[in-house]
C-alpha cells in the first residue's frame, strides 16, 4: 500500500501542495501510488474518476476549534458508497478525554463497513493528555491493537523510531499495519530509509502526506517510494529516481 493522504485542508486550511488537490492526485497517480485519501467534498469536486484507489476520511476536527484532538464523523458509510470509494477510514486518538467517543465511532463504522463489504482502515494515534511519549513502542502497539480488536481491516499508526521496535508493533497486530507519515522528514533519504525500515519490519506499506504533496516534485517522490514499497528496491536505487535529469 502506497497511499497519499490529502485530507489536511479541512483541519488546517489549504496548505501548500493542496491548493489544487486534483492536480496533486494526478501527479501521485502517475508516480505509482496505489491510493489517495481525501474528505468527501474533494471527491465530489473531481472532474473525472481517479485512476487509483480512492479512500474517504469520515472523521474530522479543525485547528480553529477548542478540541482539535476530538474527531467526529462528518460523513457516513452509505454516503461513501454512493461516492464510489474503494475504502473507508476514520481517525481515532487514544489517550485523551474524548477517547471513549471515538472508540464508539470506531466500532460503529467497523460494523457498517462489514455489513456492506467495504474495506475499513483505522488511523490509530497515541494522542492525548495521558500520552507522555507518542512513539513509545508499547503504547503504539497497544493503540494499533485497539484498531484491530475493534474490527479494522488495516491499521495505520505512527513510527516507533526503529525498524526493530516497529516490527513488534506489526507482530502484535493481527491485521496489516501501514505507517503514518507525520511531520516533514529531515531529507528525502531519511524518508526513504524509514520506509525501507518499516517494510523490512513487515508493514503492508506507508501513508505519507506532507512528505509527498509538499515535495518539490510529488510525482518523483511517489515514484521513489514505489521503488521501495512495491518494487522492493534499495534506498540507493530509489534515490536515483530523485536525481535531476541531465540538461
Amino acid at each position: 500500500m502506497l497511499c497519499i493522504p490529502m485530507d489536511h485542508s479541512l483541519a488546517v486550511g489549504p496548505i501548500p501542495g493542496l491548493e489544487d488537490t486534483e492536480e496533486t492526485i494526478n501527479q501521485i497517480a502517475r508516480g505509482g501510488a496505489t491510493a489517495f485519501l481525501v474528505q468527501k467534498g474533494i471527491i465530489k469536486s473531481l472532474s473525472k474518476p481517479a485512476d487509483i484507489g480512492m479512500i474517504i476520511q469520515l472523521s474530522a476536527s479543525t485547528t480553529l476549534g477548542m478540541s482539535p484532538n476530538r474527531k467526529i464523523l462528518i460523513a457516513s458509510v452509505l454516503e461513501s458508497i454512493r461516492l464510489g470509494v474503494d475504502a473507508i477510514s476514520i481517525h481515532v486518538n487514544i489517550g485523551g478525554k474524548e477517547e471513549s467517543e471515538m472508540l464508539q465511532q470506531l466500532g460503529m463504522v467497523s460494523d457498517e463497513c462489514d455489513a456492506y463489504s467495504v474495506p475499513f482502515i483505522a488511523m490509530m494515534y497515541p494522542r492525548g493528555e495521558n500520552i507522555k511519549d507518542p512513539s513509545d513502542p508499547e503504547v503504539v502497539a497497544h493503540v494499533a491493537r485497539i484498531g484491530a480488536e475493534a474490527g479494522a481491516d488495516i491499521v495505520k499508526t505512527v513510527y516507533t523510531g526503529s525498524s526493530e521496535t516497529f516490527r513488534e508493533v506489526v507482530r502484535k497486530c493481527p491485521v496489516p499495519v501501514v505507517l503514518a507519515g507525520g511531520s516533514k522528514a529531515e531529507s528525502d533519504e531519511a524518508l526513504l530509509r524509514m520506509t525501507q525500515g518499516v517494510m523490512k519490519a513487515g508493514a503492508m506499506g506507508v501513508t505519507f502526506g506532507r512528505n509527498v504533496f509538499q515535495h518539490r516534485t510529488p510525482f518523483l517522490m511517489t515514484k521513489a517510494l514505489k521503488k521501495i514499497v512495491i518494487d522492493k528496491a534499495s534506498v540507493e536505487e530509489a534515490m536515483e529516481v530523485l536525481k535531476p535529469a541531465p540538461p
